[in-house]
């Protein structure tokens, strides 16, 4: 990187966060979550006299191409821009699979999003910053300008990469794209490099495109930091997955080293959370220690397998995760009896878990993947389903309803792009620092779309 990312202060993280400074100063929250055990600066939602959403869907025409990429309820309007061959910066062109995102402060009410794409064949997209010749992921980054709803800049930030699906924005400027692969040299691939590792991209320039190894070799999925402790959070994408933690030898200063752990519940070893849970019971939970982060020889379960040995627990396929309010917000995308999802809560301050919510079925919630919290206080949940994917919000108060739903079918434009995308799935889900714009991809074609309008009329 460019020098040391620069530091936010705790206000402007919660603000990249989504705890809900803009719905009511902190300390009546936190006074209105102590009575009903509601998360410190999340809104309870169970008290609020507003609707469960916002209303019933219906197709909304894109400012940028006037085609109804979405439906939405009433009030609300967006653009789309960042469209897989977009140009970029030194003639190069916007890759596609867009995924995890954040979005970060810039001047003159610009937004800045770091955004990954998820490829996972070819040769790599850019020259520079590089890791791997023949690693085909990475992430962009795009200057938005929210006042006129326009794309400022943009440039690749990380290159050489593999299969970087999610991440999470730090308290210090940065975002850590994480790879949802453990494949290296040989093996039937190209690569000339190990993978499985987190990188760290600052959200005002470009990565030195290092993996942080002692944060572990592994299926990554994404990343949440806890501002008071800079101990980053980190969920691992697997039929049997675990819940991870690295504490950082020096906090806000990740290449410096520090200790990977995983989850498990206090007096049950190698607990099996990924099904038979009931919603609400918190488990008081510790950690056990792995010992090989970085092992030479990873396969998908290398370093899962060392906290299962040591009593840690098993999860299916942990996804996006998010801090919020003092706690830690999980998904298991295929969690729960009927397999269509978990979110799950965690508090680190009191070393506690609790199931948050789990789907009944595919028509109330399918298969969440990315999320993040709002600064209203309600939860976005991007659906990566099987039929239709909607972006979901979540009340504190346990109540689900449909925000948006894809829509795009193209003939052609832009790009050339032609066909029905509506099964493709929604990622990268990220409020921009002021709580106006709700930023989010659909991953094919491959699109970054930013939304406005009536927040306040609801939980998000």
């Amino acid at each position: 990187m460019r020098g040391r990312p620069r530091t936010l202060d705790r206000r402007a993280f919660f603000s990249l966060a989504g705890a809900a400074f803009g719905a009511a100063p902190f300390h009546a929250l936190a006074c209105r979550a102590a009575r009903r055990d509601v998360p410190p600066g999340l809104v309870d939602a169970a008290s609020s006299p507003s609707r469960v959403g916002y209303g019933p869907l219906a197709p909304v025409r894109d400012e940028t191409t006037r085609l109804p990429l979405l439906e939405l309820p009433s009030g609300f309007r967006y653009r789309s821009f960042g469209w897989i061959g977009d140009p970029l910066a030194r003639g190069l062109a916007t890759p596609g699979l867009h995924d995890g995102m954040a979005a970060f402060p810039a001047r003159s009410r610009r937004v800045r999003l770091v955004r990954n794409h998820e490829l996972r064949a070819g040769p790599a997209f850019a020259s520079r910053p590089i890791y791997d010749p023949n690693g085909c992921g990475g992430t962009t980054t795009i200057e938005f300008d929210t006042r006129t709803g326009s794309v400022v800049d943009g440039w690749v930030s990380l290159a050489g990469t593999a299969v970087n699906c999610a991440g999470g924005p730090t308290p210090w400027g940065s975002w850590l794209s994480c790879e949802e692969t453990v494949l290296g040299p040989g093996g039937g691939n190209d690569f000339e490099k190990p993978h499985g590792y987190v990188f760290e991209v600052p959200a005002d320039g470009t990565s030195e495109a290092e993996p942080l190894r002692a944060m572990g070799r592994f299926v990554h999925e994404a990343i949440a930091v806890d501002p008071d402790t800079g101990i980053v959070y980190e969920t691992e994408d697997q039929q049997t997955a675990g819940f991870y933690r690295f504490l950082p030898t020096e906090p806000g200063n990740l290449p410096a080293g520090g200790r990977l752990e995983m989850l498990a519940v206090a007096g049950a070893p190698e607990a099996d959370l990924r099904a038979g849970q009931a919603t609400g019971d918190w488990r008081r939970v510790e950690w056990v220690p792995i010992d090989d982060p970085d092992p030479a020889d990873a396969g998908p379960n290398t370093v899962f397998a060392q906290g299962r040995e040591a009593g840690g627990a098993t999860f299916r396929r942990l996804e996006g995760i998010w801090y919020g309010g003092g706690r830690i917000y999980v998904v298991s995308t295929e969690g729960g009896d009927v397999r269509m999802g978990q979110v799950w809560e965690y508090e680190p301050a009191r070393e506690r878990l609790r199931l948050l919510f789990e789907s009944p079925g595919s028509d109330v919630l399918d298969m969440p993947d990315n999320l993040c919290v709002s600064p209203r206080g309600g939860i976005v949940l991007c659906e990566d389903g099987r039929d239709g994917n909607f972006v979901r919000g979540l009340r504190t108060d346990g109540r689900i309803f449909p925000f948006a739903r894809n829509n795009i079918v193209l003939d052609g434009r832009p790009n050339g792009i032609s066909g029905d995308f509506r099964s493709s799935e929604f990622a990268g889900a990220t409020f921009s620092p002021d709580g106006r714009w709700l930023f989010v991809n659909v991953q094919i074609p491959g699109v970054t779309i930013a939304i406005t309008g009536p927040w306040a009329d609801g939980a998000l």
